[in-house]
Parts: C-alpha cells; structure tokens; sequence
C-alpha cells in the first residue's frame, strides 16, 4: 500500500550521439560531457548533456534526475548551465536569448559572465550587465523556502564559482547563494506562470535589489497531445461532445477494469484527482468529511479516480498515496488508485473523467495544467481559485469554482475546513444535479469548457506570449545602440 521508487533500464534508441562533447570542471575535475539529440517528435531539437558513459567515473552526476544530496545536485547544474553554454558554443549554434527556467540553470549566467571578461577583456560588471540583456528567467515555485540556497563555501568546492571571484559570486546571489535571487539578478525580465502567481511572485522577491521586472505569463499544454481529436472535431463541427466523451470515458473504464479488476459504472458521475502527491494540494480532502462522502459512495451518485507520484525523497508525498490506497480499499469498487501515473494515465484521465477535481491550499498553487488538460476535452473543473483558474473557468458556464477569493486571515487548518464545506456545497447543490437532472446545462457547460480553454491555455497562445512580451524586448535591448535602462 505505500509506494516504492524503482528506476528502470529504459531503451534511448531515439536519443543521437552527436560526436561532440564538452568539459566542466567539477570538485577539481574535469568532466567530460558527451552531447545527444533528440528530434524525432516532431521537436525542435533538444541536446541532453550525458556524463554516463562507459569508462566515466562521473556517471553518478547525470544518472538520475532525482535523487542523491546536494552534490549530486549541484553537479548536475553546473553541467546545465555552464556546459549547457559550452555545448551550444559547439554545436555552432547562434543564440539570441537565454530562457532559464526555475534557478536550476542559473550557473549559465556564470559562464557568459565569465565568457565576456575572458574573451573580450571587460570587468565584472560590465560583463554582468551586458549578459542581463541576454538573459530571462521563469518561476515555479510560490514557496519561498522551497528556493535553493547553497553557502558560498560549498560552492567553491564544487567548482561551481567558475573562475569568477568569491566576491562576484556573493555579489550575484548573496550568501548562501539564492539560485532564485541570482536569476533574479542576471535576467533582463522574469515572469510568473499565472496572473496569481505573478503577483505572489512579486511580493516574494520584493526585497531583492536591482531584480529583473517579474511579468505573467500563464502556462499552456500543447492541443495535439492532450486534447482528444474527435473531440475536437465534434467541437469544431458543432457536433456531439457528450457522445464523444461516452466514448472516452468507457476507455478509461476499460483501462481501470484491466488495471484494477474494478467495473466502474458509465452512468455514474465520475470525478478525477491526478498530480505529483504534495501536501498542499490535499489529494484527501473530498474524504475528510465522511458523514457526506459515504452516503454519495454507497447509493451510486458518485466514483472517484486517482493517480499521481511522489517524488522519490518526500515521504510525505508517499504518505499521502498510501492513505489514498487506504481509501480505496475501504471504498472498494467506487475509489480507484491507478498506480505507476505516466502521460498514458494521465491523458486517459484528462479525457475520460467527467470532473476533474482541483483542491489546493491558496496561493500556493503557482499554475497547474492537468485541469487545463481536462478543460479542452470538455471534462469540467471543480476547482479552488488559484493558478490559472481564476482567468479561465466561470462558475456554472464552463465549471465550479470552491472559493472565489484566499481570505488571508485564515490558517491552513481554517482554510481546509472552509473549502470543505464550500467544495461539498457545490458539489451537492450544483455538480451532482447538473448531472443527472440537467444533461442539456452540462453540454453547455462541456462546450463552454472548450470554447474557454483551447486557445486562451494553449503552448501556441504561450509561447506567442513569451516572444511578444519577453524575447522581443531582451532582444531589442541589447541590439539598441544605446541600450534601455533594464526593467525594475
């Protein structure tokens, strides 16, 4: 009942060799980087930087993603930014702008920093002024401690001061060294990845001298993956979603019965929770009161599927899958825990639920795109107001909203018992009677779901964002002849 982390021998047979490398230096090492590609996606290329080769003793730095101590992550960043910079210098290829996102690559500014005083004899600062114009910075996490911080000491040794001075790093991101702050600092421009999130972003980093302007720009999914075609077409032809959606939903019936030896019924209404397991996002909440969950679970008005991952060092994250497993053995054939979440899960989910349920803890939800998944293919969200919500769904046209507004006078404990009764109020007075009783509100409501998402929280509609409002800016400021003043 509680889950286990292993990590498998995968077949890279779409990944290229490229037959260039590159060389960090690492802990007084020199670490040789081979490069990769993949293109066969229909991507524009992704280069993989690989340290796991036979006859390397420096496997350990790119094995896993996640995993290992502060060495093993660091490591792993000064490959990203800094041979992320010496790969592209050889692959010959031109760069026009630097899009870090999250700190994780934040050593790039490092190496171009240290590009410009090596190669064309400038100071410190006017190497670090010139590369801000080259440089802009997206922000996930809305939690301030959650942000890495690593002392300068450490640092050194992990050679990742990457021949700057003790000082210039310091200068950069203080001491310990905020990967945030420092991107903050090296960027031209720095957003937010929803409107809430901007602003919450904002208010986090307010202290931070000099930073670079922190705008919005709401994350997208990409259509073609996550939006189920003949959806889509019945959508265009005006034609029958719910027919549709029938048909997708016995698909993931089908999946669960193979999966699970559970028989959901088609006819039920069918909510969805599937995400990484985090505290905040309070995957449980719809069973902490169970004077009301009971009765909708046992005189068939309602099933519950779920799924998600922990990452493999939050035992916290673990717990919370093995009191979801608790349920659903309790439950028995109307709770569902899908094991191993993957995209073929996830996609099943997005487009064959017929709710999808969104509960975390405000504002602490910076995004969030499995409901925006779900909102393309005509699945409705219930949700609270964080993320990308608040822009997107409208109470009773396209979804159900919990709460409208984060009354800041609330604790946590406070806040989940508000949003518990506010979700079974809605639930009960406006969900469930939408179903059964007004089929003709909830086509309405499918296609308005649609109509709201498909372009408004699309990769298309977010990448043209990224390029009107970030990349042509940094872009024009460091081609002006007398350069802007940075934003701040």
């Amino acid at each position: 009942g509680r889950p286990i982390d292993r990590y498998i021998d995968y077949n890279f047979e779409m990944v290229e060799p490229t037959g260039k490398e590159v060389k960090v230096e690492i802990r007084g090492e020199t670490v040789t980087c081979k490069i990769h590609k993949v293109d066969c996606y229909g991507n524009m290329p992704l280069y993989l930087l690989d340290t796991n080769f036979p006859g390397s003793k420096h496997g350990w730095m790119t094995r896993r993603l996640y995993g290992g101590g502060e060495q093993d992550r660091v490591a792993a960043e000064i490959i990203l930014g800094v041979g992320g910079v010496r790969a592209l210098r050889a692959l010959g290829i031109e760069v026009d702008i630097y899009h870090l996102n999250e700190g994780h690559a934040v050593l790039c500014g490092l190496e171009l920093i240290r590009e410009k005083m090596q190669n064309q004899g400038l100071t410190f600062h006017e190497a670090w002024k010139r590369t801000r114009r080259e440089i802009i910075f997206t922000t996930h996490t809305p939690v301030k401690s959650a942000h890495e911080r690593y002392p300068l000491d450490f640092l050194e040794y992990m050679g990742a001061f990457n021949g700057l001075s003790r000082e210039e790093v310091k200068e950069i991101g203080g001491d310990p060294f905020n990967m945030t702050a420092a991107a903050l600092l090296l960027s031209y421009m720095a957003n937010g990845v929803s409107k809430l999130h901007g602003r919450t972003t904002c208010r986090m980093w307010k202290e931070v001298d000099q930073a670079a302007c922190i705008i919005s720009i709401t994350n997208g999914v990409h259509n073609p993956t996550w939006q189920h075609p003949a959806i889509r077409r019945a959508f265009e032809q005006n034609g029958d979603l719910e027919a549709v959606h029938r048909e997708n939903k016995q698909r993931l019936i089908d999946y669960i019965r193979e999966k699970r030896q559970v028989q959901l019924d088609p006819d039920v209404l069918l909510v969805g929770f599937a995400r990484r397991a985090a505290p905040y996002k309070r995957s449980d909440l719809i069973f902490r009161a169970s004077e009301l969950i009971n009765p909708l679970l046992e005189e068939g008005k309602l099933q519950l599927v779920f799924s998600g991952k922990a990452h493999p060092n939050d035992e916290i994250g673990k717990s919370i899958i093995e009191q979801l497993v608790k349920m659903e053995r309790h439950y028995g054939q109307r709770v569902v825990f899908l094991e191993n979440y993957n995209m073929e899960i996830a996609r099943l989910m997005v487009q064959g639920c017929d709710v999808w349920l969104n509960n975390p803890r405000r504002p602490m939800e910076a995004s969030g795109t499995s409901g925006m998944k779900a909102a393309m293919n005509g699945v409705l969200n219930l949700s609270v107001m964080d993320g990308w919500v608040g822009e997107g769904v409208q109470h009773g046209i396209s979804g159900w909203l919990i709460d409208s507004e984060l009354n800041k006078q609330l604790n946590a404990e406070q806040q989940d018992e508000q949003d518990l009764r506010q979700l079974y109020r809605v639930l009960l007075d406006e969900v469930i009677p939408a179903y059964y009783h007004n089929r003709e509100h909830w086509r309405e409501m499918m296609r308005a779901s649609i109509d709201m998402a498909h372009w408004q929280f699309s990769t298309r509609r977010m990448i043209r964002e990224y390029f009107d409002l970030m990349y042509k800016p940094a872009f024009e400021a460091q081609n002006s002849p007398s350069p802007s003043p940075l934003p701040g």
